[in-house]
């Protein structure tokens, strides 16, 4: 339910649209309506909506997602101000590709062959993420006070059920029963982002190992912190770009192939980018 306006829209625009209004726009632009086979002239001007199923890749870099979270922990510790290892980067990049499905709805007006318009466009894709983890652990040379840390860090990071929707501007050019066309617009996405890390260690680790005393020379002091950063239901904005062919089948049905790009604004540091291919069908009105 989390994009139900979108089909709601939708539906009002395809079962409240008054056809007189696309009857009107056609006369205004003295553009004739297609009655014959679609090789001939294509009047693509009117409301239309579809259905269409998508192949996605998705990837994200999770690489300084962990910093803010450490650097928090850290935030009052000499061991930040010095050696900053909320810096050192601890998960990786990762990629996820999977099927989807979804819908779309818009508004064309035609001047001769050029077809301008807006269209929204939904994905239920449902992708995800999962960085790879490469804990560090190092020992620091001694900072202004004399003191050495045992650092180490590890971390996890994901993005889970994520979809999307795009709002186009579109512009394209009627060849017979053909409309190549491009498109550029806003996007917004709803995932899971979760990202967390644990620092952990030794303030004067003994020399050569062993175990941490309070008693030793200079005291051994264990610490441990950890932080986190995303949320569950996060909305993720961005830009999308594109392309892709309608082909008309009769006067008001139509046939769809089409690319697009997608990439949000970062999100805990975190940039998402989706390429999707689409098949997809629909009827104009």
């Amino acid at each position: 339910m989390r994009f139900a306006r979108f089909a709601l829209y939708a539906l009002l625009l395809a079962g409240f649209a008054p056809r007189a209004f696309a009857d009107d726009f056609d006369n205004m632009l003295l553009v004739p309506r297609m009655d014959g086979p679609a090789g001939n002239f294509v009047h693509w001007g009117g409301v239309y909506v579809g259905g269409q199923i998508s192949y996605s890749g998705t990837s994200g870099d999770f690489t300084n997602t962990t910093q803010a979270p450490i650097a928090y922990a850290l935030r009052e510790t000499g061991l930040e101000n010095e050696f900053a290892p909320s810096t050192w980067p601890v998960l990786g990049s990762a990629s996820h590709t999977g099927a989807g499905y979804g819908g779309f709805v818009g508004f064309n007006t035609q001047f001769e062959h050029l077809v301008l318009g807006f269209e929204a466009n939904y994905d239920q894709a449902s992708l995800s993420l999962l960085a790879p983890n490469s804990p560090i652990s190092r020992v620091t040379p001694p900072d202004s006070g004399g003191d050495t840390y045992l650092v180490n860090i590890t971390g996890s990071g994901s993005v889970t059920s994520l979809d999307f929707a795009t709002l186009r501007g579109r512009a394209g050019w009627a060849v017979g029963g053909f409309l190549p066309y491009a498109f550029a617009g806003v996007a917004v996405g709803h995932a899971n982002v979760n990202v967390a890390a644990t620092i952990y260690g030794e303030q004067n680790p003994p020399t050569g190992g062993g175990l941490c005393s309070a008693a030793a020379t200079p005291p051994c002091t264990p610490y441990s912190f950890s932080g986190t950063a995303g949320k569950n239901g996060e909305w993720l904005y961005g830009f999308t770009v594109g392309g892709g062919l309608d082909f008309a089948v009769t006067p008001n049905f139509f046939l769809r192939a089409e690319y697009e790009y997608v990439q949000f604004a970062p999100i805990s540091s975190l940039i998402i980018d989706i390429n999707t291919v689409r098949l997809g069908a629909g009827i104009r009105f």
